[in-house]
């Protein structure tokens, strides 16, 4: 049976009628064994799974979304979080726990120029059935208005929402156990790397804001001096602002970064300068799957990228089969792996001064 063909040339997608002619059956009977409704007969269904076959049907997401729903999940983060291997661990999860589900799982990264608001909005447009949404920069009373009409599970970001679901890991926790490693080790001019930041709002603290204040409290306790220095959120960005700090004339023993992709960026400045971790010692956080490589070895902090993922979805499939209105709150316990980027420091080493001060106006020298 040869297809039909478009005004433009291109094949015609076979509709229900089609497969119903070929079958030679009426339309309700090819949508019973679409929908594997009760009652069809095993020689009606071979039947229609046969024309199906035969002409490459598929049922248009339009004529789902007519009956309650398209079978689709989105996923959503801004363009640099892409380049950030914790995405692709989060969404591994997510399609991992979709796997036989029917449902599909789309990829909406927020656009230069376009916000990440207007990217939810267009994913609540298309009617998807629920939106993973991560470290997005859209208010709480945003999410609470668009979670009205679709489920929404935000994660990372502490939020105290009214209608969607968050999953997170104790930030406060995993900097603890980043910090008490490097301290145990007997480093004291401990920096910290992180992310340009972000204003807290009311009910809403991003995860990094979280991570900076829990490191400077941990410094203060120990009688020592925070130092936290700002990057893009880019493995480049982390690289240049590690440059300047490793080539100071009073540079730290260790570098606490905010996500693996800050550390890679200081372990390259580091490389680059021939220095060791006895010299300079590196902890990220994330344990993104390049940490382990055994040329990068980084100490680092496991959040569970997979783990988040696969929770996402289970809360949003409680929300899609409605057995559930209210928020729920899941926090994941993270777990310190130690690797070879983190060792006592070189006490011999001739950049040593005074334990726990850094320079109150660094100055900067040419990279070697």
């Amino acid at each position: 049976m040869a297809q039909p063909s478009s005004p433009t040339g291109r094949k015609k997608r076979p509709s229900l009628a089609d497969v119903a002619n070929h079958a030679g059956v009426s339309q309700g009977a090819v949508s019973k064994v679409i929908r594997k409704a009760y009652g069809v007969s095993p020689t009606m269904q071979q039947r229609v799974q046969q024309s199906i076959e035969a002409l490459g049907y598929r049922p248009r997401t339009g004529a789902r979304s007519l009956r309650g729903q398209t079978f689709t999940i989105a996923i959503s983060s801004e363009i640099p979080q892409i380049g950030n291997d914790f995405f692709t661990q989060v969404t591994n999860g997510a399609a991992r726990r979709l796997t036989g589900s029917g449902y599909q799982l789309i990829i909406a990264p927020a656009l230069a120029g376009e916000g990440d608001q207007h990217v939810l909005e267009s994913l609540v447009d298309r009617e998807v059935d629920g939106i993973i949404a991560i470290s997005l920069d859209v208010s709480r009373t945003t999410l609470d208005r668009l979670a009205e009409y679709v489920p929404i599970v935000l994660i990372g970001r502490h939020d105290e929402p009214q209608n969607y679901d968050t999953v997170t890991n104790d930030d406060a926790a995993g900097v603890m156990l980043a910090m008490g490693h490097l301290l145990e080790l007997g480093h004291k001019r401990i920096a910290h790397l992180t992310v340009k930041p972000t204003a807290d709002l009311p009910g809403s603290r991003p995860p990094h804001a979280i991570r900076q204040e829990t490191y400077e409290t941990q410094m203060l306790k120990h009688g020592l001096h925070p130092h936290v220095l700002y990057a893009d959120a880019s493995e480049a960005s982390a690289y240049d602002t590690a440059r300047l700090l490793l080539d100071d004339q009073e540079p730290p023993t260790a570098i606490f970064a905010g996500n693996d992709t800050l550390a890679i960026g200081a372990l390259r400045a580091a490389a680059e300068r021939g220095l060791t971790a006895r010299d300079v010692s590196i902890v990220g956080y994330d344990n993104i799957e390049l940490a382990g490589h055994p040329l990068v070895s980084l100490t680092t902090v496991d959040q569970y990228g997979a783990t988040t993922g696969e929770a996402a979805v289970d809360l949003l499939m409680e929300r899609i089969a409605e057995s559930r209105t209210e928020p729920r709150h899941v926090k994941l316990d993270p777990k310190l792996v130690v690797r070879g980027s983190s060792s006592e420091p070189g006490m011999s080493d001739k950049r040593y001064v005074e334990p726990g001060r850094f320079s109150p106006s660094p100055r900067l020298t040419q990279s070697r």
